[in-house]
C-alpha cells in the first residue's frame, strides 16, 4: 500500500474545498441531528451530513423527513443524504433538497437495516448495480449540487463488486465516494475490510476522493489506516456518539503524533449542557429531553459510581432537572482526584 504521510493537499468535491485528510461525521439515523452535529463541528468534524432521508417521505411532505432538512450555516460544508429505490422519486427529492441549498447531495446505497432494504433501498441496491447507476444518474441530472455516494463492499461475501461500482458511479458524475468496509450481510459484525477500499483508491481510473468508513474509534487507528490504505479521508460514526472529542483527538494525533488526554469532567459536562440546550431549542422541551437520553451514558462513561446519576438523567423530565443533576455530578467530584475515563480502544474485531 502507498504511504501518504507527506501529502498535504486539499480534498475537492465539486466547489467544496476540504482540508488535507478530512474527517467526516457519518449520517446516523436518530443520532445525526442538528444538536449532535453542532458539538461534533465544535470539536473538528470537517464535513457532516443529515440523517438519511427517505425520498418517498420527502415527496409526501412527511414532517419527520422535512425536519431532517434543517441545518445551520455553522455546519457548512454540509450534505443532505437520501435513500430510495425509484428513479423518479430520487430525482424529485433532489430538486426539493436543492431548494434548501446544502453543499452536496449524498445517496445512501449502504444502509443494511431491514426496514430500508425491504423497500429496495439502501444496501438492497447493491444486488442490482445497473439499477444503482440509473438511480444515481437520475439524481445527478436533477441537481446542480455535487452528488456523492455512500455504500458498502457488496451485498455479501460472494458479491464484493465495489471496484466496478466505483468506476461506474464516477462515470455517471459522482464526485466523491465513501465506502464502509463491510458487506450488507455482515451488518456491523466482524472487522471492516479496508483492503478493498484501498484497491478502489489505488485504481488508476478513479479520480474522485475516496473516504473510508468502519471501525475508526481511536486516533492511532486513524493514522495507521491513513498510511496503510491511502484513502483521502475517513468517516467516523459510532465512535462519536457521546464522544465528539474523537475528531479533535484524531486531528491532534495526525498532526503531532501525540495523544491528547481525555476531556476532563468540567468539559464533558459543558459539552453535554450545550448538546442539551441545542436539543431543547430544536425539538422542544419534551422531545429534546427524551432524545438526549441516548447520549448520557457515553458522555459520562468511565466516571466512577455514575450509575445512580445516569438513572436520574434518563428519568428527568425538564431541562432544569437535568441541569440540576449535572450540578450534583460536578459537586460530587469537586476537590476529588480527576476521574480516569475509559478511552476508546482500537477495535480488533
Amino acid at each position: 500500500m502507498q504511504d501518504n504521510t507527506l501529502r498535504a493537499m486539499p480534498v475537492i468535491i465539486g466547489s467544496i474545498q476540504l482540508p488535507d485528510f478530512p474527517l467526516l461525521l457519518a449520517p446516523m439515523e436518530d443520532v445525526s441531528d442538528p444538536p449532535f452535529r453542532f458539538v461534533c463541528k465544535q470539536q473538528g468534524a470537517d464535513l457532516m451530513y443529515s440523517e438519511f432521508i427517505s425520498s418517498e417521505g420527502l415527496i409526501r411532505d412527511a414532517i419527520k423527513s422535512k425536519q431532517k432538512l434543517d441545518f445551520s450555516e455553522f455546519e457548512r460544508p454540509f450534505g443532505i443524504q437520501m435513500f430510495g429505490g425509484d428513479e423518479e422519486s430520487l430525482a424529485l427529492s433532489a430538486k426539493i433538497i436543492d431548494a434548501v441549498q446544502p453543499d452536496l447531495v449524498d445517496i445512501n446505497f449502504g444502509c443494511p437495516v431491514k426496514k430500508v432494504v425491504c423497500k429496495g433501498a439502501g444496501a438492497a441496491v447493491l444486488k442490482d448495480v445497473d439499477l444503482m447507476i440509473r438511480l444515481t444518474e437520475a439524481v445527478v441530472r436533477s441537481t446542480h449540487l455535487p452528488v456523492t455516494v455512500k455504500t458498502r463492499l457488496g451485498w455479501d461475501e460472494h458479491s464484493k463488486n465495489i471496484e466496478d461500482v466505483a468506476e461506474r458511479l464516477q462515470d455517471v458524475g459522482v464526485q466523491a465516494l465513501t465506502i464502509h468496509g463491510r458487506t450488507r450481510a455482515q451488518l456491523y459484525k466482524g472487522e471492516a475490510d479496508w483492503s478493498l477500499i484501498a484497491r478502489v483508491k489505488n485504481n488508476p481510473r478513479i479520480r474522485i476522493p475516496v473516504f473510508g468508513n468502519g471501525d475508526i474509534n481511536h486516533p492511532q487507528k486513524a493514522l495507521e489506516y491513513k498510511n496503510k490504505y491511502g484513502v483521502d479521508g475517513i468517516m467516523i460514526g459510532r465512535a462519536a456518539i457521546g464522544y465528539p472529542w474523537i475528531f479533535r483527538e484524531v486531528k491532534h494525533f495526525l498532526n503531532s503524533g501525540q495523544l491528547l488526554p481525555p476531556p476532563a469532567l468540567d468539559e464533558r459536562l459543558a459539552i453535554c449542557r450545550t448538546h442539551l440546550q441545542k436539543s431543547v431549542e430544536w425539538k422542544g422541551p419534551v422531545l429534546g429531553i427524551l432524545e438526549m437520553r441516548r447520549h448520557y451514558a457515553n458522555y459520562l462513561k468511565g466516571l466512577p459510581h455514575i450509575k445512580e446519576f445516569r438513572m436520574q438523567l434518563v428519568t428527568a423530565k425538564t431541562p432544569s432537572e437535568v441541569e440540576s443533576i449535572f450540578d450534583h455530578i460536578a459537586e460530587k467530584f469537586t476537590g476529588a482526584a480527576e476521574p480516569i475515563y475509559d478511552k476508546p480502544a482500537p477495535l480488533t474485531a
